[in-house]
């Protein structure tokens, strides 16, 4: 009974809900993005050609320096968590409140639309927002003070989510050769931090830092000022970069799955979901026509990405219960996400188009103005 072991562990509480909330704020970061890129396209023609200036299109470069920088952020976090934890516990709640916001914001506009005209109201040198905005925010505020009164689990997930759908939604990837080095860079950092780091410093550096709980600011301020009884009764602050699920069937285990291995490759698949919605409106144009009927054509890429995804998640929790050890999610996420997908793009003919900058439509030269 013990050699089968994991995989009743695949069926576990934890592991299917890590399985299901990963997928779902993948799926909704995809989707919210690309109506966002269409709502901005509409009021670019509004504004007579005025570009959206809210979302983060990352380049070549920032792709490359990505995995160096979240390195050199894991140091500082590992040599100087102590002296600086107050520090990362206020930044993270800053963050993860306006996440959040943005998260709880389209369940706002639906409860509030029929008692609302959509107008937005002035706060002066603050900005102007609308009801549903001032809702979600005032609910994101007070989940984040619960979260920092109690340290619950859930609300750490909650806080969680929205980072995850905010940083999907607003960070895109404008090609598949921008994509290819993220991901292939990423896949890199975290085998060297998870498997390596431990040679070098003498410890898991990605596994100490995610587990690692920061002291509570109100209990830092109470101890400042002397308030013995508040400083016992403040929990420590397990920070939001990770998703944790406990088990409802086996007390004290729990699944761990950290934010970047959804938001990472979330971001590959909302870049193939906007593809395939560019593809769809390029065949339905009277410029391009129709293609031929293939069965192939049938299978969209973000269907093929997602998965892909699940099975990488699928193979990193075997692999975690086999090898009964911390696993780098991104080691089989990453080519279980893109290798089929550079495949499928291949066998459709458009891996020349997705690999360098699809979404630019170039005009050919007599149709341009002299």
């Amino acid at each position: 009974m013990s050699e089968y072991q994991w995989a009743y562990s695949l069926v576990d509480s934890s592991r299917v809900s890590t399985f299901l909330i990963s997928i779902l704020l993948i799926v909704y970061g995809s989707f919210r993005s690309l109506n966002m890129e269409q709502e901005a396209k509409q009021k670019e023609k509004e504004r007579n050609g005025q570009p959206d200036t809210n979302v983060q299109t990352l380049d070549t470069m920032q792709a490359l320096c990505l995995p160096l920088g979240a390195s050199i952020s894991l140091l500082v976090m590992f040599f100087f968590f102590d002296s600086m934890q107050m520090l990362f516990a206020i930044c993270t709640a800053i963050i993860a409140t306006i996440a959040l916001a943005f998260l709880l914001l389209p369940m706002c506009q639906y409860i509030i639309r029929p008692c609302s005209d959509g107008n937005k109201i002035s706060f002066g040198m603050c900005g102007r927002f609308t009801a549903a905005e001032l809702v979600s925010f005032a609910l994101s505020v007070t989940i984040v003070c619960i979260w920092v009164l109690t340290g619950h689990w859930l609300l750490m997930d909650a806080m969680g989510m929205g980072l995850c759908v905010a940083f999907i939604a607003f960070v895109r990837l404008p090609s598949l050769k921008v994509s290819t080095l993220l991901l292939t860079g990423l896949l890199i950092y975290d085998v060297f931090w998870v498997f390596f780091s431990s040679y070098i410093f003498n410890a898991n550096v990605m596994v100490k830092v995610a587990t690692r709980p920061a002291e509570n600011p109100v209990g830092i301020v109470a101890k400042k000022l002397h308030l013995g009884g508040v400083v016992r009764e403040a929990p420590k602050l397990s920070l939001p970069g990770k998703l944790v699920f406990p088990s409802m069937h086996n007390n004290g285990h729990f699944s761990m799955l950290g934010l970047g291995d959804i938001v990472m490759p979330g971001l590959l698949l909302c870049f193939v979901l906007r593809y395939d919605a560019y593809k769809k409106a390029q065949i339905c144009s009277a410029e391009t026509g129709v293609p031929p009927p293939n069965q192939l054509n049938k299978i969209s890429y973000f269907h093929c990405s997602l998965i892909g995804y699940f099975l990488g998640l699928l193979t990193a929790t075997v692999s975690s219960e086999v090898f009964k050890a911390a696993q780098p999610a991104l080691l089989y996420l990453v080519p279980f996400t893109l290798l089929p997908l550079l495949t499928m793009a291949y066998l459709k003919g458009d891996l020349r188009r997705m690999w360098s900058e699809p979404f630019i439509v170039t005009i050919p030269s007599k149709h341009q103005e002299v």
